[in-house]
């Protein structure tokens, strides 16, 4: 996904051609990923920032000199993480909801995929974009920039998918997406929060009926709701006499 993932695995001219080297060594591989599964996993209840390189070396039992063989500084490292965390997710959430059919099934499956990640507690703090984000919002810097993109192609996701269903008369055609879209992920965001602070089932299965609920008022009751300006209107007519 990104160019940080690719970082030293060998030396490259100037020409932007790389040069004859050492292929990485299998167990230097294998060592690696179990060094960033398990920093993902710590993300998730203590954030990156609380992800330093001494407590994730003592975390699984490799020296501090023989984690900074792989990893030279706390940004190499953060970045490393997110990309692992990136390919979990793509691969537990994302690819299981593009096998559903555009529209409205894409939407449901992205949702349902969303909760079953949660539900399969596939990390400890749940969603590990969800969580991250809040930490990095208020600190600018690449870690910031990557976690942005992903979320950005998430909720990308889901309004290409409400796209779909206008288009194919599955929602009224004058259906505010974007609002939908806002809508719909904050119930996911909400049953993150609540799921990690009770681990309650039911959390999960009132996001599943939020999430039909919005669907269900945008494809049957929005048309027969008044408009915001027809509401104000409303008010400002005299009440008629009894």
């Amino acid at each position: 996904m990104s160019s940080t993932s690719s970082r030293g695995l060998g030396p490259e001219g100037s020409n932007g051609e790389r040069r004859p080297g050492r292929k990485p060594r299998a167990d230097g591989v294998e060592s690696r990923r179990a060094i960033l599964d398990a920093a993902a996993q710590l993300a998730t209840t203590r954030g990156l920032e609380g992800l330093s390189i001494g407590e994730l070396a003592q975390h699984i039992g490799m020296s501090k000199s023989g984690l900074y063989a792989h990893f030279k500084s706390k940004e190499e490292l953060e970045l490393a993480t997110i990309e692992t965390a990136a390919e979990i997710f793509d691969r537990d959430v994302l690819g299981p909801a593009r096998e559903a059919p555009g529209g409205l099934s894409r939407v449901l499956a992205l949702s349902e995929a969303f909760l079953g990640h949660l539900e399969r507690r596939v990390f400890p703090g749940g969603c590990f974009f969800a969580n991250v984000s809040m930490q990095l919002a208020a600190r600018p810097g690449r870690p910031r920039e990557r976690v942005m993109e992903v979320l950005a192609r998430w909720l990308q996701l889901f309004t290409s998918a409400l796209g779909e269903a206008v288009a194919g008369g599955e929602l009224p055609p004058d259906t505010d997406i974007d609002q939908m879209a806002f809508e719909l992920n904050a119930m996911l965001v909400r049953a993150n929060f609540n799921w990690i602070l009770t681990g309650e089932p039911s959390v999960l299965d009132r996001a599943r009926a939020g999430i039909r609920h919005v669907i269900e008022r945008v494809r049957g009751q929005e048309a027969h709701e008044p408009r915001p300006s027809e509401r104000r209107l409303a008010r400002g007519r005299p009440r008629s006499q009894a």
